[in-house]
């Protein structure tokens, strides 16, 4: 039976307090395993990933235009619309494909390196 400690309502036990210690070694890993020697390599854990190169991580230069081209094109889309310059009426589907657009934009300038 564990030491008698204080508790609190409902007989809970006060946060950070244990009654039966440690589940495991101190310094040794979670699961129980022993290991050699302290420090393993990120390489023969299997946890390394190595850097991406540097060539890969530029965009071409028409990517930052287009991301930039769809913006401006979906904020003139939906005030073209307003101001009734398009053809047909004032219609919901310009403000749609204009919201549209830049969202597409968006979407492209995340991925922008």
């Amino acid at each position: 039976m564990a030491a008698k400690t204080h508790t609190g309502p409902g007989r809970a036990q006060r946060k950070g307090r244990s009654a039966g210690g440690r589940t495991t070694a101190k310094g040794s890993p979670a699961g129980g395993q022993s290991r050699v020697g302290r420090y393993t390599p990120p390489e023969e854990g299997g946890r390394y990933t190595p850097p991406i190169p540097k060539d890969v991580r530029h965009s071409p230069r028409w990517y930052g235009v287009t991301v930039l081209v769809l913006m401006v094109l979906g904020v003139l889309m939906i005030l073209l619309n307003y101001l009734g310059v398009l053809p047909g009426s004032v219609t919901v589907w310009y403000l749609i494909g204009g919201l549209g657009v830049i969202f597409v934009g968006f979407l492209m300038a995340t991925r922008y390196r």
